[in-house]
């Protein structure tokens, strides 16, 4: 895929005024049929991790890993987006553009945080140094750059030109935070096949000090640690990281890569010690998560909703790519859970069940024809008392000829909870599914659907499912379906959903 300004070029950088006018030329020719209407999503060309996630003069700020002349992935961009509300977005100018020496190939993904009156950005510059895409030779250092104003960034060079052992290579994502007189930063490493995690401290963000690897992986523990995350939340410290390598286990790790994380403790030899590693999210579409500190003690969270390898059709309409909706994460009996940010309320136009929860307890299918529609938020119920056997659930997206549908359902023999799209539209197949506790007799979900998305929060954030789906424009049908021995299913409540693009 080629466009009028620049051919795509793992190798050629260019300005961000360049990039700038192929974002405008982009968004002119782009198809609207998988675009969100209140997700993060580029003006063109392609998206991936979210790299810094901050809060600066009153305003959310959100970067993402971004190549605007292609809807591929390529030389990485950083674009940038802002909101005062966690609802509505703007799209801002390109914060950082490959081209110099030590970032001649990337601009690879990163953190922000506040400094003083400034904000920085501390991102990983790339150089492939044989044949672009050989991932046996390149060189990955940390950068630094600063604004006065939010939005246009001076780079200031490279502040760590070296990870501490000289046989490593893959060296990146650095996430920075403030504890007390102390800047702390933590990234990705690879040594061979083993993941590692180094820490390090600073005074100013620019001179940096090794302290130690907060940790290292094992057997099973896959090859590379991408995108760490170690903060403090309920008393407990929470070490977040993308792994990539780890093999599935049954029902868990069916997705390439995975985000997730592990509940312990960093010690005063700045080592972790923590629990089993547990995903996040559970669905098709959800890798590269970060989280920042909000101004009320929140922690909120940001991911990746794709997957690489995945199928991507929206690439045939000159953009690809998108954020999940911001979450707010809770520790609970030992499990990182995440709801939607209250906030998200504000998206509520119109509620469409005037007559309130009607229960489905029959075999078959029943349509509940006001609840139709692409840009939903819903709260499912399920009475699983005397639920023993067969399917209780609802269809989403479903069209009118029947051969599309989402279905999203209990499996009583498995005692889990299902997201199939095996029929969602182009490309997309497969099942994502959480176990439940035998003893549960009653589930609540809230589901958001956005034009290619579904993401379902379950049992009080205690688990969620995110994918991508490719529907018609025109499946839009909700329907409920039952082949179950006992148990029931309603839609509680149900809003169509504005846009949250200013």
């Amino acid at each position: 895929m080629t466009n009028s300004i620049n051919p795509m070029s793992h190798c050629m950088p260019v300005s961000p005024d360049l990039a700038q006018r192929a974002l405008n030329e982009g968004n002119a020719r782009l198809v609207h049929d998988y675009r969100p209407a209140y997700h993060l999503a580029p003006r063109a060309g392609w998206m991936n991790d979210p790299n810094g996630v901050v809060y600066f003069r009153g305003e959310y700020h959100v970067f993402y890993q971004h190549h605007p002349f292609d809807p591929n992935w390529g030389p990485m961009y950083w674009g940038h987006a802002k909101s005062r509300d966690l609802v509505h977005w703007q799209h801002l100018p390109i914060a950082l553009a490959p081209g110099d020496e030590f970032d001649r190939h990337g601009c690879f993904s990163g953190s922000a945080v506040v400094c003083g009156d400034r904000l920085a950005l501390l991102y990983t510059g790339h150089t492939w140094l044989g044949e672009v895409g050989d991932e046996r030779a390149i060189r990955q250092v940390q950068c630094l750059a600063t604004s006065d104003d939010g939005v246009h960034f001076a780079k200031q060079g490279v502040v760590i030109d070296a990870a501490p052992d000289a046989a490593i290579m893959h060296f990146r994502d650095p996430k920075v935070w403030r504890e007390g007189e102390h800047w702390y930063l933590i990234a990705g490493a690879r040594l061979g096949d083993q993941p590692l995690l180094p820490l390090y401290r600073s005074s100013d963000l620019r001179t940096w000090e090794f302290l130690d690897y907060a940790s290292r992986g094992g057997e099973g523990d896959g090859y590379m640690w991408e995108c760490p995350d170690l903060f403090r939340l309920d008393g407990q410290d929470v070490l977040l990281y993308s792994p990539q390598g780890m093999q599935p286990d049954g029902f868990e790790r069916l997705n390439k890569y995975q985000t997730g994380y592990r509940v312990g403790h960093l010690g005063s030899d700045w080592r972790f010690d923590g629990g089993p590693f547990i995903e996040l999210d559970n669905g098709h579409d959800f890798y590269a998560a970060q989280t920042l500190l909000a101004a009320d003690g929140r922690r909120l969270a940001w991911a990746w909703l794709d997957m690489w390898d995945s199928p991507m059709p929206s690439k045939a309409h000159h953009w690809c790519g998108m954020l999940g909706l911001p979450r707010e994460l809770q520790l609970r009996d030992g499990r990182l859970c995440s709801q939607p940010a209250r906030e998200l309320t504000a998206l509520r136009q119109q509620a469409l069940l005037a007559q309130g929860t009607a229960w489905w307890d029959g075999q078959g299918t029943q349509p509940v024809p006001q609840v139709g529609g692409d840009l939903l938020e819903l709260e499912v119920h399920w009475d699983l008392a005397g639920c023993a056997d067969g399917r209780l659930g609802i269809a989403l997206r479903c069209s009118a000829d029947g051969r599309e549908e989402t279905l999203l359902y209990y499996d009583a023999q498995l005692q889990r909870l299902v997201l199939d799209r095996s029929r969602s539209g182009a490309g997309v197949d497969g099942q994502r599914s959480v176990a439940l506790a035998p003893s549960r007799e009653a589930l609540l979900l809230r589901i958001f659907l956005d034009r290619s998305s579904i993401e379902v929060f379950a049992a009080d954030g205690s688990f969620s499912l995110s994918s991508r789906i490719y529907p018609r424009p025109d499946s839009l049908g909700v329907k409920l379906f039952g082949s179950a021995d006992g148990g029931r299913v309603a839609i509680r409540n149900a809003w169509r959903l504005g846009c949250g693009w200013l």
